[in-house]
C-alpha cells in the first residue's frame, strides 16, 4: 500500500513540475524563440500556436490587404502578451515582435522591467539611434533592440533630435520604454 501511495505522488510530483517547466518557457527569450513563437513560424499559424491564448488581428487590414498589420496575443485572463507584425512576404513570418508583458525573460535575466545598467551588464551594444522622442538600442548579435524615452535621459539631451546620443550618456537607472525584437 505504501509502494502504491509513493508511486502516486512521484507521478503527481512529475505532473506538476512538468507544467511549471512548460510555463516559465512559455516566457523565455532566446535566440530565435520568444515563448511559442520562433523565427520560423508563419504568420497562417499563429492561432495554432497561441491556441491557449487569445489572437485579435487587424480585421481592416485582412479584408482589404495583404495581411494583418498587428497581431494581438492576449491571455485567457486579458493581459497583452505580445504584438505582432507579419512582413509582407508570400509566406508571411512575424517579422518584429513588441514584447508586452513582464513576464517575458531573456536567458541574461533581461525583462521590460529592465534599467539601462542591466542590459549594459549583459549585452554589447551595437548601435543606438535617437529619434525625436526616444533612443533605440540596439544589440551586437542578438536581434534584440530596446527603446528608452527620452524624459530619462539628462534635460540637455531630451530637446535636440539631432544629437548622437552614446552608451555614456544615458543614466543608469534609465527605463525601457519598449522591448522588441526584429527578425529579417
Amino acid at each position: 500500500m505504501k509502494l502504491r501511495y509513493t508511486l502516486i505522488l512521484m507521478i503527481c510530483c512529475g505532473l506538476l513540475i512538468n507544467c511549471t517547466d512548460e510555463q516559465s518557457n512559455d516566457f523565455q527569450i532566446s535566440g530565435d524563440q520568444v515563448g511559442k513563437l520562433s523565427k520560423e513560424s508563419l504568420a497562417r499559424d499563429i492561432e495554432l500556436i497561441f491556441e491557449k491564448d487569445s489572437v485579435v488581428q487587424d480585421t481592416v487590414k485582412l479584408n482589404f490587404g495583404n495581411g494583418a498589420s498587428k497581431i494581438k496575443i492576449y491571455e485567457k485572463g486579458g493581459a497583452l502578451l505580445l504584438t505582432l507584425t507579419p512582413n509582407n512576404d508570400s509566406i508571411a513570418t512575424i517579422q518584429n515582435v513588441l514584447i508586452n508583458d513582464d513576464r517575458f525573460v531573456t536567458d541574461k535575466g533581461i525583462s521590460k522591467l529592465s534599467t539601462f545598467k542591466e542590459i549594459r551588464e549583459n549585452y554589447a551594444i551595437k548601435k543606438i539611434i535617437t529619434s525625436l522622442n526616444n533612443v533605440v538600442v540596439l544589440l551586437k548579435d542578438s536581434d534584440l533592440y530596446f527603446t528608452i524615452d527620452k524624459k530619462e535621459l539628462p534635460e540637455s539631451l531630451r530637446y535636440n533630435a539631432n544629437n548622437n546620443i552614446e552608451e555614456v550618456q544615458i543614466p543608469d537607472n534609465a527605463k525601457v520604454k519598449y522591448m522588441m525584437i526584429g527578425w529579417d
